[in-house]
Protein backbone atom coordinates (compact mmCIF):
# COMPACT_ATOMS: atom_id res chain seq x y z
CA UNK A 1 0.00 0.00 0.00
CA UNK A 2 1.28 3.43 -0.90
CA UNK A 3 0.28 6.94 0.09
CA UNK A 4 0.26 9.29 -2.90
CA UNK A 5 0.83 13.02 -2.66
CA UNK A 6 -2.88 13.78 -2.58
CA UNK A 7 -3.38 11.34 0.31
CA UNK A 8 -0.45 12.84 2.21
CA UNK A 9 -1.72 16.40 1.77
CA UNK A 10 -5.18 15.28 2.87
CA UNK A 11 -3.76 13.64 5.98
CA UNK A 12 -1.71 16.71 6.82
CA UNK A 13 -4.75 18.95 6.50
CA UNK A 14 -6.80 16.69 8.73
CA UNK A 15 -4.08 16.66 11.35
CA UNK A 16 -4.00 20.41 11.35
CA UNK A 17 -7.76 20.60 11.68
CA UNK A 18 -7.73 18.15 14.57
CA UNK A 19 -5.42 20.45 16.50
CA UNK A 20 -7.92 23.33 16.45
CA UNK A 21 -10.21 23.36 19.47
CA UNK A 22 -13.24 25.62 18.88
CA UNK A 23 -14.56 27.48 21.89
CA UNK A 24 -18.16 27.76 20.79
CA UNK A 25 -19.13 24.17 20.05
CA UNK A 26 -22.20 24.31 22.31
CA UNK A 27 -23.84 25.99 25.28
CA UNK A 28 -21.69 27.42 28.02
CA UNK A 29 -20.58 25.08 30.78
CA UNK A 30 -22.76 25.14 33.88
CA UNK A 31 -19.82 26.33 35.94
CA UNK A 32 -17.20 28.67 34.57
CA UNK A 33 -13.89 29.27 36.39
CA UNK A 34 -13.21 32.68 37.83
CA UNK A 35 -11.14 35.12 35.81
CA UNK A 36 -7.45 34.52 36.37
CA UNK A 37 -7.90 30.86 37.39
CA UNK A 38 -4.89 28.59 36.89
CA UNK A 39 -4.72 24.87 36.39
CA UNK A 40 -3.61 22.66 39.27
CA UNK A 41 -2.53 19.05 38.70
CA UNK A 42 -2.96 16.44 41.44
CA UNK A 43 -2.52 12.68 41.34
CA UNK A 44 -2.84 9.60 43.53
CA UNK A 45 -1.91 5.94 43.09
CA UNK A 46 -4.65 3.39 42.51
CA UNK A 47 -4.55 -0.39 42.16
CA UNK A 48 -7.01 -1.96 39.74
CA UNK A 49 -8.10 -5.34 41.07
CA UNK A 50 -8.79 -7.87 38.32
CA UNK A 51 -11.80 -10.19 38.44
CA UNK A 52 -9.59 -13.10 37.33
CA UNK A 53 -5.86 -13.72 37.12
CA UNK A 54 -4.93 -12.33 33.71
CA UNK A 55 -2.35 -14.29 31.73
CA UNK A 56 -0.76 -13.36 28.42
CA UNK A 57 2.22 -14.86 26.61
CA UNK A 58 4.77 -12.97 28.73
CA UNK A 59 3.24 -12.65 32.22
CA UNK A 60 0.36 -13.17 34.68
CA UNK A 61 -1.11 -10.73 37.21
CA UNK A 62 -4.14 -10.17 39.43
CA UNK A 63 -3.79 -6.38 39.73
CA UNK A 64 -2.69 -3.48 37.54
CA UNK A 65 -0.85 -0.42 38.96
CA UNK A 66 -2.62 2.81 38.04
CA UNK A 67 -2.44 6.53 38.70
CA UNK A 68 -5.56 8.72 38.90
CA UNK A 69 -5.06 12.33 37.85
CA UNK A 70 -7.13 15.50 38.22
CA UNK A 71 -6.70 18.95 36.75
CA UNK A 72 -8.59 21.63 38.72
CA UNK A 73 -9.26 24.85 36.83
CA UNK A 74 -11.18 27.17 39.11
CA UNK A 75 -13.43 24.37 40.34
CA UNK A 76 -13.92 22.62 36.98
CA UNK A 77 -12.22 19.21 37.22
CA UNK A 78 -10.74 17.16 34.41
CA UNK A 79 -10.06 13.46 35.12
CA UNK A 80 -7.32 11.26 33.68
CA UNK A 81 -5.49 8.03 34.41
CA UNK A 82 -2.31 6.12 33.69
CA UNK A 83 -2.65 2.33 33.52
CA UNK A 84 0.73 0.62 33.81
CA UNK A 85 0.87 -3.15 33.25
CA UNK A 86 4.30 -4.15 34.62
CA UNK A 87 5.58 -5.60 31.35
CA UNK A 88 5.49 -2.12 29.76
CA UNK A 89 8.08 -0.72 32.17
CA UNK A 90 6.24 2.15 33.87
CA UNK A 91 5.46 2.07 37.59
CA UNK A 92 3.57 4.22 40.05
CA UNK A 93 6.95 5.54 41.18
CA UNK A 94 8.12 6.54 37.69
CA UNK A 95 4.71 8.02 36.94
CA UNK A 96 4.71 10.08 40.15
CA UNK A 97 8.25 11.28 39.41
CA UNK A 98 7.20 12.40 35.93
CA UNK A 99 3.98 14.09 37.04
CA UNK A 100 5.87 15.95 39.79
CA UNK A 101 7.77 17.75 37.03
CA UNK A 102 4.60 18.94 35.26
CA UNK A 103 3.62 22.52 36.17
CA UNK A 104 0.32 23.43 34.54
CA UNK A 105 -0.05 26.63 36.54
CA UNK A 106 2.20 28.41 34.05
CA UNK A 107 -0.39 28.03 31.28
CA UNK A 108 -3.16 30.64 31.52
CA UNK A 109 -5.41 28.97 28.93
CA UNK A 110 -6.26 25.23 29.00
CA UNK A 111 -7.47 25.48 25.40
CA UNK A 112 -3.84 25.77 24.23
CA UNK A 113 -3.65 21.98 23.89
CA UNK A 114 -0.90 21.98 21.29
CA UNK A 115 1.50 24.07 23.33
CA UNK A 116 0.77 22.35 26.63
CA UNK A 117 0.95 18.77 25.36
CA UNK A 118 4.06 19.43 23.27
CA UNK A 119 5.75 20.81 26.37
CA UNK A 120 4.67 17.82 28.46
CA UNK A 121 6.03 15.40 25.87
CA UNK A 122 9.42 17.12 26.25
CA UNK A 123 9.52 16.90 30.05
CA UNK A 124 11.26 13.51 29.78
CA UNK A 125 11.55 10.75 27.18
CA UNK A 126 9.30 7.71 27.42
CA UNK A 127 6.62 7.71 30.16
CA UNK A 128 3.73 7.35 27.64
CA UNK A 129 1.12 6.33 30.23
CA UNK A 130 2.08 9.19 32.55
CA UNK A 131 1.81 11.60 29.62
CA UNK A 132 -1.54 10.04 28.65
CA UNK A 133 -2.93 10.72 32.11
CA UNK A 134 -2.36 14.47 31.71
CA UNK A 135 -3.59 14.45 28.11
CA UNK A 136 -6.84 12.68 29.09
CA UNK A 137 -7.46 14.99 32.06
CA UNK A 138 -6.79 18.06 29.92
CA UNK A 139 -9.18 16.86 27.22
CA UNK A 140 -11.80 16.13 29.88
CA UNK A 141 -11.36 19.63 31.31
CA UNK A 142 -11.60 21.37 27.92
CA UNK A 143 -14.65 19.31 26.94
CA UNK A 144 -16.35 20.27 30.22
CA UNK A 145 -15.54 23.95 29.66
CA UNK A 146 -17.19 23.63 26.24
CA UNK A 147 -20.00 21.48 27.70
CA UNK A 148 -19.51 18.97 24.89
CA UNK A 149 -18.21 15.37 24.66
CA UNK A 150 -15.16 14.89 22.48
CA UNK A 151 -16.88 12.73 19.87
CA UNK A 152 -19.01 15.80 19.09
CA UNK A 153 -16.06 18.19 19.13
CA UNK A 154 -14.31 15.92 16.60
CA UNK A 155 -17.52 15.54 14.61
CA UNK A 156 -17.80 11.76 15.00
CA UNK A 157 -21.18 9.97 14.76
CA UNK A 158 -21.96 8.41 18.15
CA UNK A 159 -24.19 5.73 16.61
CA UNK A 160 -21.30 4.36 14.55
CA UNK A 161 -19.39 3.06 17.58
CA UNK A 162 -18.49 -0.60 16.94
CA UNK A 163 -18.92 -3.82 18.85
CA UNK A 164 -16.21 -4.46 21.41
CA UNK A 165 -14.51 -7.77 22.01
CA UNK A 166 -14.30 -9.36 25.46
CA UNK A 167 -10.83 -10.63 26.40
CA UNK A 168 -10.05 -14.16 27.56
CA UNK A 169 -6.52 -14.67 28.87
CA UNK A 170 -4.46 -17.84 28.62
CA UNK A 171 -5.81 -20.40 31.08
CA UNK A 172 -6.92 -23.97 31.69
CA UNK A 173 -9.90 -25.39 29.75
CA UNK A 174 -12.20 -25.24 32.79
CA UNK A 175 -11.43 -21.58 33.47
CA UNK A 176 -11.68 -20.69 29.77
CA UNK A 177 -15.14 -22.26 29.57
CA UNK A 178 -16.20 -20.26 32.64
CA UNK A 179 -14.91 -17.03 31.10
CA UNK A 180 -16.83 -17.75 27.89
CA UNK A 181 -20.02 -18.09 29.94
CA UNK A 182 -19.32 -14.77 31.65
CA UNK A 183 -18.85 -13.20 28.22
CA UNK A 184 -22.39 -14.16 27.15
CA UNK A 185 -23.50 -10.50 26.59
CA UNK A 186 -20.60 -9.87 24.20
CA UNK A 187 -20.73 -10.80 20.54
CA UNK A 188 -16.99 -11.02 19.82
CA UNK A 189 -14.33 -12.75 21.93
CA UNK A 190 -10.67 -11.76 22.04
CA UNK A 191 -8.33 -14.63 22.90
CA UNK A 192 -4.77 -14.30 24.15
CA UNK A 193 -2.41 -16.81 22.54
CA UNK A 194 1.34 -17.21 22.20
CA UNK A 195 1.71 -19.68 25.07
CA UNK A 196 2.05 -23.45 25.02
CA UNK A 197 -1.63 -24.30 24.62
CA UNK A 198 -2.78 -22.17 21.68
CA UNK A 199 -4.80 -24.83 19.89
CA UNK A 200 -6.31 -26.08 23.12
CA UNK A 201 -7.47 -22.53 23.92
CA UNK A 202 -9.29 -22.16 20.60
CA UNK A 203 -10.70 -25.69 20.61
CA UNK A 204 -12.03 -25.19 24.15
CA UNK A 205 -13.82 -22.00 23.13
CA UNK A 206 -15.18 -23.61 20.00
CA UNK A 207 -16.60 -26.45 22.09
CA UNK A 208 -19.00 -24.00 23.74
CA UNK A 209 -19.56 -21.14 21.28
CA UNK A 210 -19.29 -20.23 17.60
CA UNK A 211 -18.96 -16.47 18.24
CA UNK A 212 -16.36 -14.66 16.12
CA UNK A 213 -12.92 -14.54 17.71
CA UNK A 214 -10.03 -12.12 17.43
CA UNK A 215 -6.59 -13.38 18.42
CA UNK A 216 -3.71 -11.57 20.12
CA UNK A 217 -0.52 -13.64 20.03
CA UNK A 218 1.31 -11.00 22.13
CA UNK A 219 4.58 -11.53 20.19
CA UNK A 220 4.47 -15.22 21.12
CA UNK A 221 5.28 -16.82 17.75
CA UNK A 222 8.99 -16.54 17.04
CA UNK A 223 9.12 -18.17 13.60
CA UNK A 224 7.31 -16.74 10.58
CA UNK A 225 6.50 -20.16 9.11
CA UNK A 226 4.93 -21.29 12.39
CA UNK A 227 3.02 -18.02 12.57
CA UNK A 228 1.68 -18.56 9.05
CA UNK A 229 0.61 -22.11 9.87
CA UNK A 230 -1.17 -20.94 13.02
CA UNK A 231 -2.97 -18.13 11.20
CA UNK A 232 -4.11 -20.56 8.51
CA UNK A 233 -5.44 -22.90 11.21
CA UNK A 234 -7.22 -20.00 12.94
CA UNK A 235 -8.82 -18.86 9.68
CA UNK A 236 -10.77 -22.14 9.59
CA UNK A 237 -12.18 -21.45 13.08
CA UNK A 238 -13.96 -18.14 12.48
CA UNK A 239 -11.11 -15.89 13.62
CA UNK A 240 -11.33 -12.32 12.30
CA UNK A 241 -7.72 -11.14 12.58
CA UNK A 242 -4.42 -11.77 14.36
CA UNK A 243 -2.77 -9.12 16.51
CA UNK A 244 1.03 -8.90 16.92
CA UNK A 245 1.82 -12.47 15.83
CA UNK A 246 5.60 -12.06 16.14
CA UNK A 247 7.97 -10.10 18.43
CA UNK A 248 8.28 -6.37 17.84
CA UNK A 249 12.00 -6.91 17.17
CA UNK A 250 11.15 -9.05 14.12
CA UNK A 251 12.55 -7.36 11.00
CA UNK A 252 9.73 -5.65 9.14
CA UNK A 253 10.54 -7.49 5.93
CA UNK A 254 9.76 -10.77 7.72
CA UNK A 255 6.49 -9.36 9.04
CA UNK A 256 5.69 -8.15 5.50
CA UNK A 257 6.36 -11.71 4.25
CA UNK A 258 3.86 -13.03 6.78
CA UNK A 259 1.23 -10.36 6.08
CA UNK A 260 1.49 -10.89 2.31
CA UNK A 261 0.70 -14.60 2.76
CA UNK A 262 -1.67 -14.39 5.72
CA UNK A 263 -5.33 -15.30 5.10
CA UNK A 264 -6.22 -12.98 8.01
CA UNK A 265 -5.45 -9.29 8.63
CA UNK A 266 -2.40 -8.72 10.84
CA UNK A 267 -2.58 -5.90 13.39
CA UNK A 268 0.44 -4.13 14.90
CA UNK A 269 0.29 -3.58 18.66
CA UNK A 270 3.72 -3.53 20.31
CA UNK A 271 5.22 -2.70 16.89
CA UNK A 272 3.19 0.53 16.63
CA UNK A 273 3.11 2.73 19.68
CA UNK A 274 3.25 6.36 18.61
CA UNK A 275 2.55 8.49 15.54
CA UNK A 276 5.99 8.01 14.01
CA UNK A 277 5.51 4.25 13.96
CA UNK A 278 2.43 4.26 11.72
CA UNK A 279 4.25 4.87 8.43
CA UNK A 280 7.01 2.46 9.46
CA UNK A 281 4.66 -0.50 9.77
CA UNK A 282 2.71 0.22 6.59
CA UNK A 283 2.96 -2.89 4.42
CA UNK A 284 4.36 -4.99 7.25
CA UNK A 285 0.93 -5.12 8.93
CA UNK A 286 -2.61 -4.74 7.64
CA UNK A 287 -3.53 -2.33 10.40
CA UNK A 288 -2.67 -0.89 13.79
CA UNK A 289 -4.01 -1.10 17.34
CA UNK A 290 -4.10 2.33 18.97
CA UNK A 291 -3.93 2.46 22.78
CA UNK A 292 -3.96 5.73 24.69
CA UNK A 293 -1.44 4.43 27.20
CA UNK A 294 1.07 3.87 24.39
CA UNK A 295 0.27 6.91 22.25
CA UNK A 296 0.56 9.46 25.13
CA UNK A 297 -3.16 10.14 25.00
CA UNK A 298 -6.10 11.31 22.92
CA UNK A 299 -4.35 13.95 20.84
CA UNK A 300 -1.77 11.61 19.36
CA UNK A 301 -4.22 8.72 19.11
CA UNK A 302 -6.49 10.86 16.94
CA UNK A 303 -3.54 11.74 14.73
CA UNK A 304 -2.53 8.09 14.40
CA UNK A 305 -6.07 7.26 13.31
CA UNK A 306 -6.00 9.97 10.66
CA UNK A 307 -2.62 8.94 9.24
CA UNK A 308 -3.46 5.23 9.24
CA UNK A 309 -6.64 5.93 7.29
CA UNK A 310 -4.73 8.07 4.77
CA UNK A 311 -2.33 5.13 4.29
CA UNK A 312 -5.17 2.70 3.66
CA UNK A 313 -4.65 0.76 6.89
CA UNK A 314 -7.21 -0.86 9.18
CA UNK A 315 -7.57 0.64 12.66
CA UNK A 316 -8.39 -0.90 16.01
CA UNK A 317 -8.84 1.00 19.27
CA UNK A 318 -7.58 -0.98 22.26
CA UNK A 319 -6.85 -0.63 25.95
CA UNK A 320 -5.04 -1.99 28.96
CA UNK A 321 -6.89 -3.11 32.09
CA UNK A 322 -8.11 0.41 32.90
CA UNK A 323 -10.86 2.15 34.78
CA UNK A 324 -13.82 3.66 32.97
CA UNK A 325 -11.82 6.91 32.82
CA UNK A 326 -9.31 5.63 30.26
CA UNK A 327 -11.92 3.51 28.48
CA UNK A 328 -14.32 6.44 28.13
CA UNK A 329 -11.53 8.60 26.71
CA UNK A 330 -10.70 5.93 24.11
CA UNK A 331 -14.38 5.43 23.30
CA UNK A 332 -14.55 8.99 21.92
CA UNK A 333 -12.49 7.75 18.94
CA UNK A 334 -14.38 4.51 18.47
CA UNK A 335 -16.92 5.62 15.81
CA UNK A 336 -14.06 5.95 13.31
CA UNK A 337 -12.34 2.56 13.75
CA UNK A 338 -12.84 -0.90 12.26
CA UNK A 339 -12.61 -2.81 15.53
CA UNK A 340 -12.73 -2.02 19.25
CA UNK A 341 -11.28 -3.83 22.24
CA UNK A 342 -12.53 -1.60 25.03
CA UNK A 343 -13.34 -4.11 27.75
CA UNK A 344 -10.59 -3.06 30.19
CA UNK A 345 -12.98 -1.69 32.82
CA UNK A 346 -15.09 -4.86 32.60
CA UNK A 347 -12.07 -6.88 33.75
CA UNK A 348 -11.65 -5.00 37.05
CA UNK A 349 -13.88 -5.14 40.14
CA UNK A 350 -13.16 -1.77 41.79
CA UNK A 351 -13.84 0.74 39.01
CA UNK A 352 -14.06 4.21 40.64
CA UNK A 353 -15.82 5.78 37.63
CA UNK A 354 -18.83 5.30 35.43
CA UNK A 355 -18.73 6.36 31.81
CA UNK A 356 -18.85 4.53 28.49
CA UNK A 357 -20.89 1.33 28.68
CA UNK A 358 -21.39 -1.79 26.60
CA UNK A 359 -24.95 -2.36 25.36
CA UNK A 360 -25.65 -5.58 23.48
CA UNK A 361 -21.93 -5.93 22.94
CA UNK A 362 -21.54 -2.46 21.42
CA UNK A 363 -19.52 0.49 22.73
CA UNK A 364 -21.96 3.13 23.96
CA UNK A 365 -20.30 6.50 24.41
CA UNK A 366 -21.40 8.58 27.37
CA UNK A 367 -23.11 11.83 26.43
CA UNK A 368 -21.59 13.68 29.38
CA UNK A 369 -19.23 16.53 28.51
CA UNK A 370 -15.50 15.92 28.19
CA UNK A 371 -14.51 12.26 28.11
CA UNK A 372 -17.87 11.35 29.67
CA UNK A 373 -17.03 10.05 33.15
CA UNK A 374 -18.35 10.58 36.64
CA UNK A 375 -16.49 9.55 39.80
CA UNK A 376 -18.50 7.11 41.94
CA UNK A 377 -16.06 6.45 44.81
Amino acid sequence: MRCDRRGFVKASALLGAAAVVPRAAGPAAERQPAKGARMKLTFRPFTAELRHVFTIAVSSRSTTPDMLVEIDYGGVIGCGEASMPPYLGETQETCAAFLSKVDLSRYPDPFELETILDDIDRVAPGNPAAKASVDIALHDLVGKLMNQPWYKIWGYPRDKAPLTSFTIGIDTPDVVRQKVKEAAPYRILKVKLGGTNDREMIETIRSVTDKPITVDANQGWKDKQHALEMIGWLKERNVLFCEQPMPKETPLDQMAWLTERSPLPTIADESCQRLGDVKKVQGAFTGINIKLMKSTGMREAQRMLTVARALGMKVMIGCMTETSCGISAASQLSPMVDWADLDGALLIRNDPFEGATIVDGRVTISERAGIGVRAIT
